[in-house]
């Protein structure tokens, strides 16, 4: 996937300019992303996927990352929300694979919907904002609540035709990726298309048979995002060195010493967050993952967001007005990565806390 991503990031690349201009990615990036594999990773083997790696799909992500920031969190985005999906149960996943294992879900985490039961199934209605490349998805995996006297978080597959999007997405960096509000009102959702957000939370999946399908969401939620962030800063690396690089060289005809200061420590930033999000990856792909390695996992993740965009920060500062012109690539990728780690996943500060209980968990009062 790794190799097929490269050819992902030239198309995406070729498009960066039409995704910020449209405020969606191209049919051509989309169209790359799932021939490269993307929406098929995870989707179980039984149903003509992968069964994938979390390693191959944060390198494979962070490769798009490096020619269009939009389309590495589309990629991302649509690997994750197919490894979602194999959550339901298995008439419902039949359903959804009918057509092969590249139909693009989407998904909207957070429970802002109402769900009332009914025979054999649910009623639900919502509205729910930030749906990314909802423009060109076949599935949406939305979240409601319940109803019933102990309301419950669940998730519902929703096909296309059974909602309405509205474009709300204008944002100053990640312009690319669509991320519209979809609205739902009052439509039937069977049984065999919803699952509880407990399971996914507790990685039980019905007839999971790999890795991927028995991990915790929070073990891998921050990979999802942060790899982007990774793509990003490598953009960002390669930006700088073939404009900025030139203007900056000593009488011995290298780099002077503060732009070598400058690209040695963003460079080593990449490099430092690369091994973070693989070092995770890894420890989710060994099929035995505690609370400890959950918290470590979000500390890691976190972290590896806010050096990589330190690492585009630096290079930013570094490169004087040019950067700022709208044509300039580095500022793109400077919005991009501030939009992408401010992700509510990422934020550093609530990721330390839940590592630090878990090293100090509170103490009963005496």
């Amino acid at each position: 996937m790794v190799v097929a991503a490269a050819g992902v990031a030239k198309i995406a690349a070729e498009h960066a300019r039409d995704a910020e201009r449209d405020r969606r990615l191209a049919p051509e990036v989309v169209r790359s992303m799932l021939d490269a594999g993307f929406a098929r990773h995870f989707v179980p083997r039984r149903h003509g996927g992968g069964s994938g790696t979390f390693e191959e799909i944060v390198r494979a992500v962070s490769v798009v990352g490096e020619g269009c920031t939009s389309a590495a969190w589309a990629a991302s985005l649509t690997a994750s929300l197919g490894r979602m999906a194999a959550y339901l149960p298995e008439e419902g996943q039949r359903r959804i694979w009918a057509g092969g294992p590249d139909a693009l879900i989407v998904g909207a985490l957070m429970p802002l919907g109402r769900a009332r039961r009914e025979e054999g199934g649910w009623r639900i209605g919502g509205t729910w904002p930030y749906v990314s490349v909802v423009d060109y998805a076949d599935w949406a995996l939305v979240c409601a609540m319940t109803t019933e006297d102990r309301p419950t978080a669940r998730f519902f597959a929703v096909p296309r035709g059974d909602w309405r999007t509205e474009d709300t997405w204008s944002s100053v960096g990640m312009r690319g990726t669509g991320s519209n509000t979809l609205s739902v009102e009052g439509v039937f959702v069977p049984d065999e298309l919803t699952f509880t957000r407990d399971a996914i939370a507790g990685g039980v999946a019905e007839g999971g048979d790999a890795p991927c399908h028995r991990v915790p969401l929070k073990a891998v939620n921050g990979l999802c995002f942060a790899a982007p962030v990774l793509g990003a800063a490598r953009a960002a690396l390669a930006a700088w060195r073939e404009g900025t690089a030139p203007r900056h060289t000593s009488a011995s005809g290298g780099l002077d010493s503060a732009a070598a200061v400058v690209l040695g420590r963003a460079a080593g930033e990449a490099d430092a967050a690369a091994l973070l999000l693989e070092a995770a990856a890894r420890a989710a792909d060994s099929g035995e993952v505690t609370a400890f390695d959950v918290a470590r996992s979000g500390r890691d993740c976190a972290l590896a967001a806010e050096l990589a965009t330190s690492a585009v920060d630096r290079l930013f500062a570094s490169a004087g007005t040019r950067a700022h012109q709208d044509a300039a690539p580095l500022q793109r990728h400077w919005r991009d990565a501030h939009t992408a780690s401010g992700h509510v996943v990422l934020a550093f500060s609530a990721a330390a806390e839940s590592y630090a209980r878990e090293l100090h968990p509170p103490q009963p009062a005496n």
